[in-house]
Formats: C-alpha cells, sequence, structure tokens
C-alpha cells in the first residue's frame, strides 16, 4: 500500500516513517480540534505522514458504567471536522458490520479493534467500503497468522491494508511486544506499532486499565529501530482527566520531542 492511496496524507516523499495519533475517544468538539492542531504543526514541522486518531465510540470497556461515547453521529462529525479543517486523513474503530458503511461516510481508515480482528464479517465489511483497514493484532495472536486477516481484506479487492501491533498478553495484567513481529508482519502488510495500548495494564482489580506512560519512549524507539513504517499514539493534553485509556496515553507536551528523536533514528537506520 503506498500512502498516497490515504486521502489528503501529507509529505509522501519523506523517509518518515507515519503517524496515527490522537485521544483514545472523542470526548468533544474542542478537545479533538485542540490536539489536532498541535499535532498537525508538530508533523508539519518534521515532515511525518499524519493520521489523526480518535474512537467515535468505545464498545470494549471493562465496567458498565465506564465512558463509551458522546453519540456515535455527533462524534464522526467531529472526525470529519477536523479531517476538513486541517485537511488531514483520520482513523476510528469500528465494532459492529453495521459500523463499517457509517464511519466510512466520515473517515479515512476504518479500524478494527485487536479483540475483534478474527471477526471475518466485521473485517470484510470494512474491506468493502473501498476505504483503507488498519487490522489491530489480537493481543492473542502470532505475528504469523495476521497474514489470514490481511488476506481477508485483500480478498475484497481491497490492497489498501496495514496491521498494528499492539502488544501481546503476558500473564493476566500485562503486555509485552515481540518485536520480531514487525519484519514478519511486514511480509503481508505496512506494519505500525501501537506503542500506548502496548502499555496498558489490563484486568486491574478497580475495572479501570493501568499503564505505563513512562515507557512510551523506550517502546517506540525500538519499533523505529526494528523498521516499523508507523507509530500509532494515543495523546492527550489532560491524561489523568481522559475519559478513556489515560493511563497509558502521552501527555500531548511531550509529543514533539518524542517524534523529533524518532526521526533522528528513522534518518540513521535510512543512512541519511
Amino acid at each position: 500500500m503506498k500512502l498516497e492511496l490515504i486521502p489528503k496524507i501529507k509529505h509522501t516523499n519523506s523517509n518518515n516513517f507515519f503517524l496515527l495519533a490522537g485521544p483514545c475517544a472523542i470526548e468533544g468538539e474542542e478537545m479533538a480540534m485542540q490536539i489536532a492542531e498541535k499535532i498537525v504543526k508538530i508533523t508539519d514541522k518534521l515532515e511525518i505522514p499524519f493520521v489523526f486518531k480518535g474512537s467515535f465510540k468505545k464498545a470494549n470497556r471493562s465496567r458498565i458504567d465506564s465512558f463509551t461515547g458522546i453519540g456515535d453521529e455527533k462524534a464522526l462529525k467531529i472526525l470529519r471536522k477536523v479531517s476538513e479543517s486541517f485537511d488531514v486523513p483520520t482513523v476510528t474503530d469500528i465494532h459492529e458490520v453495521n459500523d463499517a458503511l457509517l464511519a466510512a461516510e466520515y473517515v479515512d481508515v476504518l479500524q478494527i479493534p485487536a479483540f475483534l480482528v478474527r471477526q471475518t464479517d466485521l473485517v470484510v465489511a470494512a474491506a468493502k467500503t473501498g476505504k483503507v483497514v488498519n487490522l489491530k493484532k489480537g493481543q492473542f495472536m502470532s505475528p504469523e497468522s495476521m497474514k489470514h486477516a490481511v488476506t481477508k481484506v485483500t480478498d475484497c479487492n481491497n490492497e489498501q491494508v496495514l496491521v498494528t501491533d499492539r502488544g501481546t498478553m503476558f500473564g493476566y495484567q500485562d503486555m509485552i511486544v515481540d518485536f520480531r513481529g514487525i519484519p514478519t508482519m511486514k511480509q503481508y502488510a505496512p506494519v505500525v506499532l501501537d506503542v500506548t495500548h502496548s502499555l496498558q495494564q489490563p484486568n486491574q482489580s478497580a475495572g479501570v486499565t493501568g499503564g505505563r506512560p513512562e515507557m512510551i519512549s523506550t517502546i517506540a524507539r525500538a519499533g523505529i529501530a526494528t523498521g516499523a513504517d508507523g507509530i500509532f499514539i494515543e495523546t492527550h493534553f489532560d491524561p489523568a482527566n481522559a475519559k478513556s485509556d489515560g493511563a497509558n496515553m502521552l501527555n500531548l507536551n511531550l509529543l514533539e520531542k518524542l517524534l523529533t528523536d524518532l526521526v533522528a533514528i528513522r534518518q540513521t537506520i535510512n543512512g541519511l
């Protein structure tokens, strides 16, 4: 897949990695626009191809009283406003077959959550929209098994597919990243490393997912060094008060330094 196939993608002649970044969930228009504006300024400066990320709803929650969204179409319209205002593509995750056509009206990339990537009907529905499909590797799956998920997309005559590694379950309450999976999965599709979800600590006794954001730089650097085509980062200007996944998100104020370091690593690897 060439990045030029994602509508509005910029810096397509850059040797940089590409970036999927934004808040975990769309909490409102003001916060989404504020985060997008900051990331666009940074990625324009560093010439990093950028796709704005935001979930229009959160279906996989630890507790029934957890935040799930502000309303499907309301959140999707905010994603479209971000795209139109900053001339960037957008990505959101879908959870049900009916979500595919709905979300495809508003965003450029449809993301299949890790827990759902083996759901054939969902993957096929996303592929048949003609949008780019981002397949998140299940925490319970080997890198080699993602070949079959990719094939489900390409068998629908859609070659626009990404694979995103978000870590592998290690016991009950931790994740690890097996960096051997990056070159393995690059045989099937461009590979993104989801840095922040790889640092989740799920299944905490309080019913709220924990995380280790202090390790974001370590995982991201290793991902670039081992050849990841893209990096996925959830970021927020106030992670402690974010309504979803705040425990493993990157503070927005730290993003520019991290991306600057990653660009330098990428240039070194490429011999530039």
